[in-house]
This record gives structure tokens, sequence and C-alpha cells, in this order.
């Protein structure tokens, strides 16, 4: 075991979903858990759909995050759930996400879809402030 770096040096293996938690792609283990019992991790090219199936290092996983396909090689086992740059030693990322926008390709505009035309709709909080302001002056 390497103290310092924070990994584990056997070669056993470890839960999958405990491993995607120490490597920091899921912010619980719940949620990681989830995704193998929703069979989208697949293990080396072969689907998983047990939590506690083990991975090693060298092993491939490719899972979904986000709006990206994530497909990372095990280089170490974690012993615990560390800071990020313990976690990020843990994999090697095979397919890095595009960097991009946060908004899918084809939608408009965040700010688009809030604009409108003056007096269509229900009155925005400034335009009743004002109707409120107008009828308290009679």
């Amino acid at each position: 075991m390497n103290e310092r770096s924070g990994q584990v040096e056997n070669t056993a293996g470890l839960r999958a979903d405990k491993w995607l938690w120490h490597a920091r792609f899921f912010k619980s283990r719940s949620l990681a858990t989830q995704l193998c019992q929703a069979g989208k991790l697949r293990l080396s090219g072969l689907g998983v759909v047990k939590p506690h199936h083990k991975v090693k290092p060298g092993d491939v996983l490719t899972f979904p995050q986000a709006r990206h396909i994530r497909v990372v090689k095990v280089l170490a086992l974690g012993l615990r759930r560390g800071p990020a740059s313990e976690a990020q030693g843990l994999y090697e990322d095979l397919k890095p996400p595009a960097p991009e926008s946060r908004l899918p390709a084809g939608t408009p505009d965040a700010l688009a879809s809030a604009r409108r035309e003056p007096g269509a709709g229900r009155p925005t909080k400034r335009e009743r402030r004002a109707l409120d302001r107008l009828r308290d002056e009679d």
C-alpha cells in the first residue's frame, strides 16, 4: 500500500461503485451504485449490472457522465476518497470530453429563452411593481 498517494498496491480488486466514487466521477457512492444497477457501466466491453463487480488495474470502464461518454483506464485502486489530485492518479482518461458549452447543441441560448416581448404573457416583477405604484396613486 502506498500511503502517500492513497493507492492500494494489491490486485484483488475493488467494487466498481466504490472505485467510481473514489475516483470522483460521482458525488456519492449511491449514484455510482445506481449507474451500475441500471446497466450503464461497461467493464472491458462487458456490461456490468452488479455494483459489487471487481475492478482491477488495467480494466477499461465506459459509462455516461452528464452529457458525455467517459472511457477511462483503471491505473490503481483507491484507498480512500481523497482530494481530486489524488483521484486523478487512479485513472487515465482515454476519451476526454471536448471543451464545449454546457448547453446541448441545437438548443437556443439560455438568455434567448428568457426574452419576451413587453406586455406579452404574465407581468414581470418589475412590471407588477409599476402597476402597483400606478394603482396606489389613484
